[in-house]
């Protein structure tokens, strides 16, 4: 069976070793113990019953394995789409209600439909117009809203939810009698257990002669053992009925039920803002994770693939009582490590949670959501990212500053406007660095074909010819600054007879541009100046040849090199330079 373009399965099962099977075993097991507490916390941050996290866990990874790109990503509930569902879905119904629910399966299903429709339209660069120090600057306070948001579970008290940091806090203090002191004890030993799984046990188990993946297996694991123990100490003690520690309660046995959503044009239209930013921030989230570790193996990561495979995964949550999901980095980086080499690997883990709702529900009762609040504070942790704002400031302010702008909208208008402010702010400062572009006048170095900017390098100039170099491209926001430029350097310059205009960093040239290079022609001729190009790249000179922009330049010339422009114009006896105005009184 020949692979096809859009459904990638056959090209990892017809060509399936057997030696990939133990990675793929092993690598399932793993990521399925990771995801079944995962998937529950997930949940809850996301305002839905324990179980719909599993149920995400299930028939979204089997149609991910069956149409993504990526061979080791692990699709699944996540922190952040979480936060957004929440975010979202709050605004809609109230959190428990079946109407809350049904919202969270029209946003699954939104979710997917975009994905996929971007993806058979090939869409997967929109991806590029969120710049890092975006997201960094959102993924940092949606961590610190998300941690804060599990205060109420951590300290076992019931204040109204809200993604306001100050409100929550200011809610707490005024419920601090309220607070649950076994509650507590249970969510810090809790934090505790899962800091210590994370990295001093992975050293212990080593030192006292466990072999290396064994002790990171086990430490992954940690999790789930910290489920166990909490669950147990809550069921043994009594917790829940004699110190009011709360619980998940009974979780229904059995495979995830059939569901659609509701299609209605009101909520569609509500909805719809929303499952586009979470399309783009889950895709955004999930290509990022695939590509780092696709490289490792030198695989490839087909974007406009991943797409379709997100897509259909969340489709498939919509219509099996799940709600959206995405790739995960630290489910992928754990199924990359434990020895994933196919997408069977993810097919093994929807398994092994699918066993998990049908026969384990019941042991969950005692899980105390003190437990699950802490999963939720340790994985977010380490979305917060100190690191890049550090490195923005030193090296480029604007990006700093974009990063500060959406970190700050985040926590103070809310993750949705957060992070569309930040956008917004990136790309004004972008248009705004453009707008007046670098640019340089040029000398050649001794006697050599290179040229340099004069104020950084010893070279040597000729008083007839300026040689000015434009780092950007050149767009609308940008065309008045350079003839204005041009303009300012040739009035200082009363010999100047011509202007080579060096294009070797421009790679567009757009209407308003080329409006300004036909004023610029002009005003140096009125002044008795010529203007040259040189190093013009071949698309752009594809383009301009388009135009009359060539003939209007004559006598001005396209040079191949600014070498071969200054040879040229060097040589060129007075009498013959173009562009010079004869006296008024011999016309």
């Amino acid at each position: 069976m020949k692979p096809t373009r859009n459904l990638p399965m056959p090209d990892w099962l017809v060509g399936y070793r057997r030696t990939d099977l133990a990675g793929d075993m092993t690598a399932g097991i793993i990521t399925a113990i990771m995801l079944v507490p995962q998937g529950m916390a997930y949940a809850l941050l996301a305002g839905l019953p324990p179980q719909v996290g599993l149920y995400a866990s299930i028939v979204p990874l089997v149609l991910y394995a069956m149409l993504g790109s990526s061979r080791t990503l692990a699709v699944g509930p996540v922190a952040l789409v979480s936060l957004l569902v929440a975010s979202s879905a709050g605004a809609i119904a109230d959190q428990g209600s079946e109407a809350y629910h049904q919202v969270a399966l029209t946003l699954a299903f939104l979710v997917g439909l975009l994905s996929v429709l971007f993806g058979l339209l090939r869409a997967g660069f929109l991806v590029n117009f969120l710049s890092h120090p975006v997201i960094s600057g959102f993924t940092s306070a949606a961590a610190l809203v998300i941690g804060f948001s599990q205060l109420r579970h951590l300290l076992g008290i019931d204040i109204p939810r809200t993604h306001n940091i100050a409100e929550i806090l200011a809610n707490a203090f005024e419920a601090r009698g309220e607070v649950g002191v076994s509650t507590v004890g249970i969510g810090v030993a809790a934090i505790a257990l899962l800091l210590v799984a994370r990295g001093p046990l992975t050293r212990a188990l080593t030192r006292v002669g466990l072999p290396a993946q064994s002790a990171q297996s086990v430490a992954r694991a940690g999790p789930l053992f910290m489920v166990i123990l909490t669950t147990l100490t809550v069921g043994i003690l009594g917790l829940d009925t004699q110190a009011g520690v709360k619980t998940v309660g009974a979780i229904p046995a059995g495979l995830p039920p059939l569901s659609g959503p509701t299609l209605t044009l009101d909520l569609l239209q509500d909805l719809l803002p929303a499952a586009f930013l979470i399309a783009f921030v889950g895709f955004l989230e999930s290509v990022s994770v695939a590509k780092a570790l696709a490289s490792k193996r030198r695989q490839k990561i087909d974007a406009n693939r991943e797409l379709i495979g997100l897509g259909s995964a969340n489709l498939g949550a919509a219509f099996t009582g799940g709600y959206p999901v995405t790739g995960g980095f630290s489910r992928s980086s754990v199924n990359f490590e434990a020895g994933a080499n196919t997408p069977l690997a993810s097919i093994i883990t929807a398994l092994f949670v699918a066993l998990t709702v049908l026969l384990l529900t019941p042991l969950f009762y005692h899980l105390p959501k003190a437990a699950l609040a802490a999963i939720i504070i340790v994985a977010v942790s380490g979305l917060i990212d100190l690191r890049t704002l550090r490195t923005a400031w030193a090296y480029n302010k604007a990006d700093a500053i974009s990063l500060v702008a959406t970190f700050a909208a985040v926590l103070v208008l809310g993750v949705e406007p957060g992070i569309v402010a930040g956008i917004i702010v990136s790309l004004g400062l972008f248009l705004w660095r453009t707008a007046e572009p670098h640019f340089a006048i040029v000398g050649r170095v001794g006697t050599s074909e290179h040229f340099r900017n004069i104020k950084r390098h010893d070279v040597r100039t000729c008083p007839r010819i300026l040689a000015i170099r434009i780092d950007e491209s050149l767009y609308f926001a940008n065309a008045r600054f350079l003839e204005t430029t041009i303009l300012a350097e040739v009035a200082e310059r009363r010999e100047l007879e011509h202007v080579v205009l060096i294009c070797s960093a421009v790679n567009v040239i757009d209407t308003s541009a080329l409006e300004s290079l036909h004023t610029l022609i002009h005003e140096l001729r009125d002044a008795g100046v010529t203007l040259h190009l040189a190093e013009v790249k071949g698309p752009v000179m594809d383009r301009l040849r388009r135009t009359d922009l060539l003939d209007q330049l004559k006598p001005g010339r396209v040079f191949l090199s600014t070498h071969e422009a200054m040879e040229t114009l060097e040589r060129m006896p007075a009498h013959q330079r173009p562009g010079r105005r004869r006296p008024m009184g011999k016309r």
